[in-house]
């Protein structure tokens, strides 16, 4: 079970070492889905060593749930392949599009938060979960400019996840990042989500580049206030997996791993004050 367990993303950056390394000792691993199906060779070897000693959860890119296009049930017919193989107790997707018109944008861009967007997605996120078997979970994701917006975002993610059943993925820096640039109180909207429904976290580093501006890199240390607002966030969650998201410059690993020691002790600070408490 993963429940308050701290997972890793698995990089090819210590991927070749990461069994016989010391410094960093993850509950999980997890990996986009993309980078892997089909593989084979040396690294097709090295996964399924490292998948063989450490539980693997899936955080995909390509789903695209928002795109108008039709869902594309090639890959969604290697991804259920891939999903049963590795027996992949969580598969995750961000709440944004990436294709449109078979074009692939390399980016993941914000949905419109609106009524007929809110439908759209429902029916498409009941296919992939009806599909591939399994709950779908969504990511509230980072976004810079919101496009004709008729409803908050809170109550758009809300109303997906009531509506189509699916499970929520709750990325702490994600709201940090989006309240910051977008001037509300991320308190208030993690409060308003539907918490019950969130199966998995995400923490991560950003970058700040202006005084009214950071973005959502992946690329650096998890500052004090996010830290701070996972463990605010934490005490109306039962016990879920969270994952540590380090995509890019990438520091040596006995420091990567003091980050995941940080997050255990805020998970256990917490846990021992509810258990206490009750």
């Amino acid at each position: 079970m993963l429940e308050d367990q701290v997972g890793i993303g698995f990089r090819r950056d210590f991927g070749d070492s990461f069994l016989e390394q010391k410094d960093l000792k993850p509950a999980f691993i997890e990996v986009a889905p993309e980078n892997w199906i089909n593989l084979g060779g040396y690294w097709k070897k090295v996964f399924d060593r490292v998948t063989e000693e450490y539980p693997l959860v899936c955080h995909g890119l390509s789903l695209s749930i928002g795109s108008p296009d039709p869902l594309d049930y090639d890959f969604l017919k290697e991804l259920k392949v891939f999903l049963d193989q590795y027996n992949v107790s969580i598969y995750s997707e961000h709440l944004s599009y990436s294709k449109s018109q078979n074009a692939h944008l390399y980016d993941l861009l914000p949905i419109p938060f609106r009524e007929d967007a809110v439908k759209h997605i429902v029916a498409r996120i009941i296919e992939v979960q009806d599909f591939l078997e399994r709950p779908l979970v969504i990511e509230n994701v980072s976004y810079y400019t919101p496009v004709a917006a008729e409803m908050k975002e809170e109550e758009f993610i809300s109303a997906i996840v009531q509506e189509s059943g699916c499970k929520l993925l709750l990325d702490v820096n994600n709201v940090y990042v989006n309240a910051f640039n977008h001037n509300y109180d991320e308190k208030d909207f993690i409060s308003a989500l539907p918490l019950e429904s969130v199966a998995y976290m995400h923490m991560a580093g950003h970058t700040q580049f202006s005084d009214d501006c950071i973005i959502d890199t992946h690329g650096e240390d998890i500052i004090d206030p996010v830290f701070d607002l996972f463990e605010w966030t934490l005490k109306d969650l039962k016990p879920v997996p969270v994952l540590l998201e380090r995509d890019f410059n990438i520091p040596e690993l006995d420091k990567l791993n003091l980050e995941v020691e940080q997050l255990r002790g805020i998970i256990q600070k917490v846990r021992t004050k509810t258990v206490s408490h009750a």
